[in-house]
């Protein structure tokens, strides 16, 4: 049965820190099984290019390995030095313990909840961490990642790798492709959301998870685009959803409906038995929040956003837009006759 990569590079590691000198490949060849293998079945060459893809994978998760020319008579000899290998002291203080442990439960993410309850055992046990008596509330803060896009993206965007998906923008009738370099993953307002570099639009988008659709698949290839030093999700996700804006639209409610957009009213007045008038910020992305709600909405204004959002219905409903239309309704209509053909798309 082969052996796992995993184990094989365990295994190599154990050796290059556990040995008091350099060690050839031949001599980290006859000590790891997996390694005989590959030289016994296939070839030296196969051997040796998997000891060197090896060797690099090991260094990208941190361990420094150390290359003497000097120390096998003419042969590279590999060490990996504990004092280079072994982690600073860490002391905590109350308040970030608190912190630590805190986050650990509040993690539900089911692969994540394993690696950070066994984080906590390590610094409880190296003493850096105070042994606490279980506490139990009725109120304890989750962070729930049930989306299947979630731990591809988070595998992607700390691997640095491209990724191609399907996502169904708000009121548009089908799911798009999408060609992404993933930066970062936030949970922001219940959703989680990934900030990242759009190919084909050659501009910095959001995604919100819950809107993919099918697999996420990773390319090979590397990013195209610079990687921001600091990417604020939450920043990116509040300018398409038109939080900040400078700019504002007028749109009709329903009576009891569509309770984000009051929340973020500047303004609000009744306007019959039925309808609400309010007065909200208008940026990017508010002409598919606005469609999400159907009839119980109306855009009086500006003409653009308006006809934004009757384009999507339409799109949605299968009809197509009738040559001269898209402008607004005159803002004398009538709530009725409005919310007709609001409900007609």
């Amino acid at each position: 049965m082969p052996i796992a990569k995993s184990e094989r590079l365990m295994n190599l590691a154990l050796c290059l820190m556990n040995t008091k000198r350099p060690l050839s490949k031949r001599e980290l060849r006859d000590s790891i099984e997996a390694y005989r293998e590959a030289a016994e079945t296939s070839s030296e060459d196969s051997f040796n290019r998997m000891f060197e893809r090896d060797k690099d994978d090991l260094r990208e998760l941190g361990l420094v390995i150390d290359v003497d020319e000097n120390a096998l008579d003419g042969e590279l000899g590999y060490l990996a030095r504990a004092d280079r290998n072994r982690l600073p002291e860490i002391s905590l203080d109350a308040e970030e313990a608190a912190a630590l442990s805190l986050a650990a439960g509040v993690w539900q993410q089911a692969r994540l909840a394993g690696a950070a309850s066994g984080a906590l055992h390590k610094l409880r046990a190296a003493g850096a961490l105070a042994d606490q008596p279980p506490t139990h509330s009725a109120l304890e803060p989750r962070i729930p990642a049930r989306e299947a896009a979630f731990e591809p993206l988070l595998a992607a965007a700390r691997d640095r790798r491209p990724v191609t998906f399907a996502y169904r923008k708000s009121g548009a009738p089908q799911p798009e492709p999408r060609s992404v370099e993933p930066w970062a993953l936030e949970c922001w307002h219940g959703h989680w959301y990934l900030a990242g570099w759009d190919r084909d639009r050659k501009d910095v988008r959001v995604f919100r998870l819950s809107r993919i659709t099918g697999r996420v698949k990773a390319r090979n290839d590397a990013f195209s685009a610079q990687v921001p030093d600091h990417v604020d999700v939450r920043q990116h996700v509040a300018r398409f959803a038109g939080e900040g804006a400078t700019a504002t639209a007028r749109i009709r409610l329903r009576r009891g409906a569509a309770f984000p957009l009051r929340t973020r009213a500047l303004g609000s007045e009744p306007f019959d038995a039925d309808w609400d008038e309010l007065e909200i910020p208008f940026g990017h992305g508010l002409a598919a929040e606005l469609t999400e709600f159907g009839a119980d909405v109306l855009v009086l204004g500006p003409a653009e956003l308006r006809a934004d959002v009757i384009a999507r219905l339409r799109a949605v409903a299968g009809t197509p837009v009738p040559a001269g239309t898209g402008t607004p309704a005159s803002s004398t209509s009538t709530a009725t006759g409005t919310a007709s053909e609001g409900s007609a798309l």
